[in-house]
């Protein structure tokens, strides 16, 4: 009979895992040893807990598959809890294997001050978790394991816990057959639906993330197709179809925001109207809403839909683009884009220049909260599904470089970073040069923590705490192995991206105003 991390790791195998991102401690060596003998897994050893999990949610984002992040006991499991939260509220696919004190030396309800104990391990995941296991027994192991993946791969998706006793690794648990899952695709009714796309002379569909995550791109392109309908997509949904009638910017432009004002029907695609996207919801309640999503509470929390279809966003949109008739006229979706893209010429010449630097290019791209972020975030065209990872679910400083080492395990990958966010985990340089991933950082160092200094500068406030001593980043990048240019500004980028390859690092030294898509200039005015 297997031992625990064996069965384990057979259940993760089962379902198509190819890669964790790991750090091993005294309580988790088990599996470090297991996956010596399972060919088919590849683990990655990162330099923190934290980057683990950004790593396996970066990975997740990319390719749509589970990342997996494997930890040890006590600080090490607390260590993953920021990115864990992020995975949380962007819905991505995250299992966080973390391990526990041996369930011998456990007393229910004392802290005995065993190495790495903590009172409740799994309590401390409940809040930024879709669900949170501890498995009871070696011999349910991997019959939780199964639950724990599957869970996280459900949709809605989201990051699952899972508790394993160290002890419960070595000894002998029995193997688990994964069920057959039979996969239930109903479209509701599309009566009421139907009558309210057929009364509309001027739709609007608004895409998420969860639209991004289910596939839905070809069927809203149909459907767009149909009602000649321009489609906002919410940055998770950046890219998800290659439909002329995409709006190449943010609905925090005036340009795209009169888009939502002038429309008689939104129906939105597997969306909440989280407040980022709304600015805090000041947009007006439209004349008449369609609600497509798998959770019809997600659907109506914020603006309340006359119409909710409850399902999979690919399936039910698919549905009712087949069901609808078509509509003449159209929104000049090519104008609007051409007004975008001459306010952003406008507000910030240096930050048309990155936009320019990243267009047309294939790669994935990680971006950092950080200014230039926030202008790749709002204004980049992003030209496939998935090809953008930019953490707004929860908004975490120094989500870039980590998760983008995750992404780089799939695809080629360009990480755009701060100089303040990058340090929080410089030290996974480490990880990039040991693993060789075809990932370039662009690190725009401005001196400390740009967008912050903005917030204190309207504020009429003493500047503090923002401006930061920093190192030499190239020689930084270097001194692990990396190789590194300094550039003076953006307008050389593209030529330095074109010449980059595996592992690499271009500062550029540069300031940028934050641009619309930021609160402090949000233009339709609320409490921020």
């Amino acid at each position: 009979m297997p031992l625990g991390a064996e069965s384990l790791l057979d259940v993760l195998a089962a379902h198509d895992v190819e890669v964790v991102f790991g750090l091993p401690g005294v309580h988790n060596l088990a599996i470090w040893e297991a996956l010596r003998k399972q060919p088919g897994i590849r683990m990655i050893g990162v330099r923190h807990e934290q980057t683990a999990v950004y790593a396996a949610d970066g990975y997740a984002r990319a390719t749509g598959k589970l990342g997996v992040a494997v930890v040890t006991t006590g600080p090490g499991a607390a260590n993953t809890l920021g990115a864990t939260g992020e995975a949380w509220a962007s819905g991505s696919p995250v299992l966080v294997v973390a391990t526990d004190i041996p369930s011998t030396l456990r007393r229910p309800g004392a802290h005995r001050g065993v190495l790495h104990e903590t009172r409740d391990q799994r309590a401390m995941f409940v809040p930024v978790t879709k669900a949170a296991f501890d498995v009871p027994s070696a011999q349910e192991l991997a019959s939780y394991a199964d639950k724990a993946v599957r869970q996280a791969l459900r949709s809605p998706h989201g990051p699952v816990y899972l508790g394993v006793p160290t002890d419960f690794l070595s000894t002998e648990a029995p193997r688990h057959t994964l069920a057959e899952v039979e996969s239930s695709c109903t479209v509701p009714d599309l009566a009421e639906a139907g009558r309210l796309v057929a009364a509309s002379s001027r739709p609007l569909i608004w895409a998420g993330g969860g639209a991004a995550r289910s596939g839905a791109g070809s069927a809203i392109g149909t459907l767009a197709a149909k009602l000649q309908a321009p489609i906002i997509t919410t940055y998770g949904a950046r890219g998800l179809t290659d439909s002329p009638l995409v709006v190449r910017g943010p609905v925090h432009a005036p340009p795209v925001g009169k888009l939502w004002d002038d429309a008689d029907l939104v129906i939105a695609i597997g969306t909440d109207f989280d407040g980022m996207m709304t600015q805090n919801w000041s947009q007006p309640q439209p004349p008449a809403l369609l609600a497509v999503n798998i959770d019809k509470a997600e659907a109506n929390k914020n603006y309340p839909a006359d119409v909710t279809l409850e399902g999979d966003a690919a399936t039910v949109t698919a549905a009712l683009a087949a069901a609808v008739s078509p509509k003449e006229g159209a929104c000049d979706v090519e104008a609007v884009n051409a007004e975008v893209r001459a306010l952003a010429e406008a507000d910030s010449p240096d930050a048309a220049k990155l936009l320019r630097a990243l267009e047309g290019t294939d790669a994935t791209i990680v971006a950092d909260m950080c200014i230039p972020g926030y202008w790749i975030g709002g204004f980049h065209h992003v030209t496939r599904p998935r090809g953008l990872a930019y953490p707004v679910g929860w908004g975490t400083l120094g989500f870039g470089f980590p998760a983008a080492i995750g992404a780089a395990v799939a695809h080629r990958t360009i990480a755009v970073v701060g100089d303040g966010g990058f340090l929080f985990a410089c030290g996974d340089l480490a990880t990039l040069k040991q693993e060789g991933l075809p990932l370039t950082i662009v690190l725009v160092d401005d001196g400390g923590y740009g967008m912050l200094r903005y917030d204190q500068q309207i504020a009429n406030h003493t500047i503090t705490g923002v401006d930061l001593t920093r190192p030499d980043f190239a020689k930084l990048a270097e001194s692990f192995g990396i190789p590194a240019v300094t550039l003076n500004g953006f307008g050389d980028l593209r030529t330095a991206l074109d010449a980059s390859a595996g592992p690499s690092m271009i500062v550029v030294n540069a300031s940028l105003e934050p641009p619309l898509n930021t609160s402090p200039r949000w233009y339709r005015k609320t409490a921020t």
